[in-house]
């Protein structure tokens, strides 16, 4: 019952008005004065902003903020997987019966989120890390490792919340959502999907690094709005550390697996 309410009001609000309406406030200069507000009520830290507060034009423009320089560390080493973004570790594990993971309780199948068959049989066995940015986090990504872009792609038109309740009570919005597919092949083989999943209301993944070579620690795009990053490897392929922990916070550059 609670899964059909909350999935109705979903709908009844994440129309393309209401997008619009977000989108348009967000971006105006009235938002402004609400920035101060917004980083009391989510404890910003300015001093890893590489600009003053003043500067920000819009609520928009502070929430793609970027970094002050060596605000993140990038953890060494060529077979060194590190964290995208920062965020909660909101799930991880094996891919079981082949093709199927979980998070928050719901089953999810890789040929829903990735879409082509030919990619799914790249990560059968393999495991999987799902990363939940909060309006908190700092919204940048950045590549995990060094390697080549052979593939990139998108699926989905809408897109739905991705925190706690979406991901509970939601209709599986990690393969349902609007989302950019990155598929990398690292100088050893081994194959990364890189998956960005859309937030609630506004379809807002951005690209800035549009080469087909990504260098590990280095800025590939952005999220205008919350959203999350899916990660899938190939069988055989990595070893999570001790640090993935459910529901622990990551930051960019902070290592998070071992090729092997």
């Amino acid at each position: 019952m609670r899964e059909k309410l909350y999935r109705s009001i979903v709908e009844l609000t994440n129309g393309r008005w209401s997008s619009f309406l977000l989108q348009h406030f967000t971006t105006s200069r009235i938002s402004k004065k609400i920035i101060s507000s917004y980083i009391n009520i989510y404890g910003i830290k300015l001093d890893e902003v590489s600009e003053k507060q003043e500067t920000f034009q819009n609520l928009h423009d502070f929430f793609i903020r970027q970094l002050s320089e060596d605000t993140r560390l990038i953890a060494e080493g060529k077979n060194v997987y590190t964290s995208p973004v920062d965020a909660k570790i909101e799930s991880f594990g094996d891919v079981e019966k082949n093709t199927i993971f979980y998070v928050k309780g719901k089953t999810y199948d890789l040929k829903d989120l990735l879409g082509k068959e030919e990619i799914v049989n790249n990560y059968i066995n393999g495991k999987y890390i799902v990363f939940y940015l909060s309006p908190a986090d700092y919204h940048r990504f950045h590549s995990p490792i060094d390697a080549k872009v052979v593939r990139q792609f998108t699926l989905g038109r809408k897109s739905y919340p991705v925190n706690g309740l979406g991901l509970t009570y939601g209709n599986q919005p990690i393969s349902k959502n609007y989302r950019q597919i990155s598929e990398l092949v690292t100088e050893n083989g081994s194959r990364c999907a890189f998956i960005k999943v859309g937030a609630m209301f506004v379809n807002s993944i951005h690209i800035t690094n549009t080469s087909d070579n990504w260098n590990k620690g280095e800025e590939v795009g952005y999220f205008s709005f919350g959203s999350t990053i899916v990660m899938l490897f190939n069988e055989n392929s990595v070893q999570f550390l001790d640090n993935v922990v459910q529901g622990t916070h990551i930051q960019v550059g902070q290592a998070f697996a071992h090729m092997l």
